[in-house]
């Protein structure tokens, strides 16, 4: 009955169709987005479970889209660091 009702008034005024429109299609694009953002490795969501996730990346695979002469090697002066935190 309700949507009824909707659909009459969508009838007697036909301007409101574009901006329901597109209301409905910001809503939906920003359910998607916030769907791809929770899948990406980069964003962080649980910060109590695991705060530092870039420590555990493997330096074998390739993070960007290009890659070229990518060679790992650990930074001395990060290594000190780590090792006086711990």
């Amino acid at each position: 009955m309700a949507n009824l009702g909707f659909f009459q008034m969508l009838k007697k005024k036909r301007e409101l169709i574009p901006l329901i429109g597109f209301v409905s299609l910001a809503g939906v694009g920003a359910v998607l987005s916030s769907l791809y953002a929770f899948t990406k490795s980069d964003v962080i969501v649980n910060k109590k479970g695991n705060p530092e996730p870039w420590q555990h990346v493997d330096p074998t695979k390739p993070q960007k889209l290009v890659t070229i002469n990518q060679e790992w090697k650990p930074i001395e002066e990060l290594e000190k660091v780590r090792k006086v935190m711990k």
